[in-house]
């Protein structure tokens, strides 16, 4: 096992994520037990000793199901991370409440790995907010020894986490990023790693294989990675890019079964980072894996657009949406978004697209996506 050092820890470099445990006839709150005790003891007998949860997990039961298997463990065999829930804007009044209820799901009396999770347009303010007390009350848990490092995860844009780190920054550790060779141009995980670097602080990585989608490619996808790495699998791609750089100490994957698991920690027993050449060919790959609406971003439309609609913003969320096939992602930036500002607000005026260098029928994909959103 690959492992990094984090201030006076070595963590293994592979995490193991608790998001999509074992199930039982596929019900997402029905957790095997069994099978993710299984999958526990050979994670820690192979060098694994980071295991992420959190609250809202397998409808709330994989804090409950690490708490029992992980209980089998000397406590300092393993390092615990699990998360506030500010994803729902009903929790944030309830810091205390959740922590604690947190403390004894998990059947443990500390966590070494706190975050705020999922900072996003749609909690931002609410984050900020003092009324809260939320990184108040966090803090203080960390100065009590209840919680070893803090930190936060995030799903924002670039301008959300700069917020967060203009008022928080001084005393974050960590932040957790999705990134992958998809998402370093797509979703720009590279100006948000540059920001993190400013600011000093650590990368802990999710969704590296993008929801399974990197592990298996297309053919001519396959063929041309083949070429410049003929003994690499598919899926080890993708953990290679990620170890070519130094910043990131934590690599997630949320491992469904015992297979899987001793594939990805196959690939950590070493560390192969991506030359020059291999990095070129692997980002120019992922960009023609992308096919979505050509927007560049010029700004042209907005201006005649009588409702106000960001409209670059929105196409660039419609083009996740449909990589992704659904997701979270898209319906929770437009909740976050003020109703006449929304793709919904589009009155097929056409203006926008009288002034459109690439010629997309932006009313049409305006008209799409909100199909796709309900």
């Amino acid at each position: 096992m690959v492992y990094k050092d984090f201030q006076n820890l070595r963590l293994s470099a592979l995490g193991m994520g608790t998001m999509r445990l074992p199930l039982i006839d596929g019900k997402d709150e029905q957790i095997d037990e069994a099978k993710t005790a299984e999958m526990v003891e050979y994670a820690m007998n192979h060098g694994i000793n980071y295991f992420d949860t959190a609250w809202g997990y397998h409808g709330g039961n994989s804090e409950l199901a690490m708490g029992k298997v992980l209980g089998r463990y000397s406590r300092e065999s393993f390092y615990l991370a699990t998360k506030f829930p500010g994803y729902d804007l009903a929790n944030m009044s309830k810091v205390e409440e959740i922590f604690e209820k947190q403390l004894e799901k998990c059947q443990v009396e500390y966590f070494d790995f706190y975050l705020f999770h999922n900072v996003c347009e749609m909690n931002i303010d609410a984050y900020l907010d003092k009324q809260y007390k939320i990184d108040e009350y966090l803090t203080k848990q960390k100065e009590n020894g209840r919680i070893r490092h803090l930190g936060f995860s995030a799903h924002g844009s670039y301008d959300v986490m700069k917020r967060f780190l203009e008022e928080y920054g001084d005393h974050m550790e960590f932040c957790q990023l999705q990134i992958n060779y998809i998402d370093w141009d797509f979703q720009d995980a590279k100006s948000k790693m540059k920001l993190l670097k400013e600011y000093d602080i650590p990368v802990w990585v999710m969704e590296p294989l993008r929801g399974g989608k990197l592990s298996v490619l297309p053919e001519k996808e396959e063929k041309t990675l083949k070429t410049l790495r003929p003994e690499e699998g598919i899926t080890a791609w993708a953990f290679r890019f990620l170890q070519t750089f130094p910043e990131i100490k934590m690599i997630l994957s949320g491992m469904s079964d015992l297979k899987q698991l001793k594939e990805n920690i196959a690939i950590f027993e070493s560390e192969k980072p991506l030359n020059d050449d291999e990095m070129k060919a692997l980002l120019e790959l992922a960009g023609d894996m992308v096919n979505g609406v050509p927007c560049t971003a010029c700004h042209y439309c907005t201006s005649h657009c009588p409702n106000g609609i960001d409209i670059p913003a929105m196409l660039k969320l419609y083009n996740e949406h449909i990589f992704t096939g659904g997701g979270f992602l898209a319906p929770m930036t437009i909740q976050a978004i003020p109703e006449e500002n929304r793709p919904s607000a589009c009155v097929s005026c056409r203006s926008c697209e009288a002034v459109c260098p690439q010629q997309i029928k932006i009313s049409e994909v305006l008209a799409d996506f909100v199909e796709k959103l309900k």
